[in-house]
Parts: C-alpha cells; structure tokens; sequence
C-alpha cells in the first residue's frame, strides 16, 4: 500500500500552499497561526483538518481563543481557550466545525513537525509519554495562567528564531522542541493525578477496551469478524462483546465499522485512487457490498461523497 497516498504530511501541505521562511524548515517543522479575523496563515491548514485525514507527523495545536471540537480516531475532545492538544502520528484527526463553533475572534497556532526530524531530536517523545501519561485518553490538557504564560514564552521564541538569519535553526528548534516536550509531559501528567481513582475491576475493563481499539486500529482495514478479535485478546466473542459495550456503551462491531468508514472517508478525500481499489483496500468481496455498507452509516454512494 502507498502510504503517501491516505496521509497528509508537512510536504503536502507546502504543495497546497507556499510556507515563507519565517514559518517552516523544509519538510520537518511548520509553524502557523490561523486568525479567524482574516484567516490566512492557518487557513489552508484548517480547511484540511476538516475532513478526517490521518497527519503523518506530530501537531501540536495551542487554542489562543475561542472553541471548537476535535476529533481524533472515534473520539470527541473539547478545545477551548487556553487549551494544548497533541496529536501523534497514525491518528485519523477531523477539526469538528459544523456547529459553527469558530468565529471571527479565534486564535489557534499550529505546530506540524515530521516524524523524521522528531526521530532526530536526542529524546524518545512516545517513550515520554507513555510513561507519564496516555495520549490516547486525553490528547488536550487546558493551562493554568502560569502555564499558558510559558507556552506563550515559547511560541514567542520560537517566531523570533524562524525570523532570524540563524544557519542552524533546524538545531535550535530541535533542542527547543526537545525543552518544551519535558515540561509538556509534566503538564499532562499533573493533570492526570488530579482524576480520581479508578476501581481495580473499572481498571481491567478499561484495559481490555484499550486493547481491544489499539487492534482494530491495526487490524480494521482487514479484519471485521468478532472472532479474531476475541481470539486476540484469549476471550469469547460473547464475552468480548458484552465487556466493550459495558465500557464504552457502543457494540463492538460499531467500533470496528466506524474505523472502516473513516478509513473510506480518508481515502476518498485525500487520494485518486478508484473506489474499486478502495473496496480491495478494505477487503470488501466487491462493490456493491461497499456501497451498502458506506451509505447505510453516511447517507451518501463513496461517489457522492467524494465529489461533495
């Protein structure tokens, strides 16, 4: 499978629209600010965010002003005011805006760096992370004042190094980047230990539905059958079924369809590859299958959906 063709990464984005110096290094780092007042540095950015799209990098998004919903794979999170949101490489991430939620006054800035120049740095971001505190649960984390004043203190410096005529900005961003992540994790994980504690029993269950949604966000796009899910995590298909509805008040293979769909969606908006070849990606038996399947959870042929 061609990768580039369901992904959107920081060099596709310079195709869509010229990056001036000032806000990018090459094909590794972009810094942008989108002011619904005028809406031009971010504005190719959030028009691509709009749509389920998987970014093939790490984004970084500090909400300055105003309020909007952001979905990541099958979740919804609340980005307001004063509000970081980290989303990493794999995800299939859509900027919710059809509550009409951004107005003239919001304030984002946006932060895309590639996963080569983040594999560069002289830390390990998902190793960081992990031992902190899980993405996945809460991908946006709202600042306190002081904390919000650091990360300001950043953005601010990290502006005044993209306009300079520094030879080695790659360098210093990097180790900026690298400063800032230390401080990130902290943040989230303060956060974190101000939750109440979760039951042993609520713990294991959780587990098990975590399990359960990091296979079918491997596996979905060639595997929708119950059993091998099951088999995956040593339980029955019954049992399984019965504890990912208990979790997350859905059924499993609700789950296991929403990916597909939004894998479809992915496809469909972001490549020009023929639905046939889509249905062949998906391992449906053939198009007619597909086309049941798409319209009967979006309303809408993959045609019509592609051409809206």
């Amino acid at each position: 499978m061609d990768e580039t063709l369901l992904t959107i990464d920081i060099s596709q984005v310079h195709k869509m629209l010229p990056i001036p110096n000032d806000q990018g290094i090459g094909n590794d780092f972009l810094l942008a600010e989108f002011n619904g007042i005028n809406g031009v540095k971010g504005e190719t950015l959030m028009h691509i965010l709009q749509y389920p799209v998987r970014f093939d990098g790490y984004l970084c998004v500090f909400c300055l002003k105003g309020e909007f919903t952001v979905d990541i794979n099958l979740g919804s999170y609340a980005v307001t005011s004063n509000t970081l949101f980290i989303n990493v490489p794999g995800n299939i991430i859509r900027f919710d805006t059809s509550r009409g939620e951004l107005n003239p006054h919001t304030r984002l800035i946006f932060v895309a760096m590639s996963r080569q120049f983040m594999t560069s740095l002289h830390f390990d971001f998902n190793r960081l992370f992990q031992e902190s505190v899980r993405l996945f649960d809460s991908p946006c984390i709202r600042l306190t004042d002081e904390q919000f004043d650091i990360a300001k203190d950043y953005y601010d410096l990290s502006k005044k190094i993209m306009a300079s005529d520094s030879h080695n900005k790659k360098e210093v961003i990097g180790a900026l980047i690298t400063s800032i992540a230390y401080i990130a994790a902290d943040i989230w994980a303060s956060n974190i230990s101000r939750g109440t504690p979760t039951e042993p029993a609520n713990q294991r269950l959780k587990m098990i539905f975590d399990r359960f949604i990091s296979l079918v966000t491997d596996y979905h796009m060639s595997e929708r059958n119950m059993a091998f899910y099951a088999d995956k995590l040593c339980l029955t298909p019954k049992y399984l079924s019965k504890l990912v509805k208990q979790a997350s008040g859905r059924s499993a293979p609700e789950w296991i369809d929403s990916f597909v769909i939004l894998e479809a969606k992915n496809m469909l908006k972001y490549s020009d590859i023929t639905i046939k070849e889509i249905v062949f990606r998906l391992h449906f038996p053939n198009q007619s299958v597909f086309y049941k399947f798409f319209k009967s959870h979006t309303g809408m042929t993959p045609s019509e959906y592609r051409n809206g």
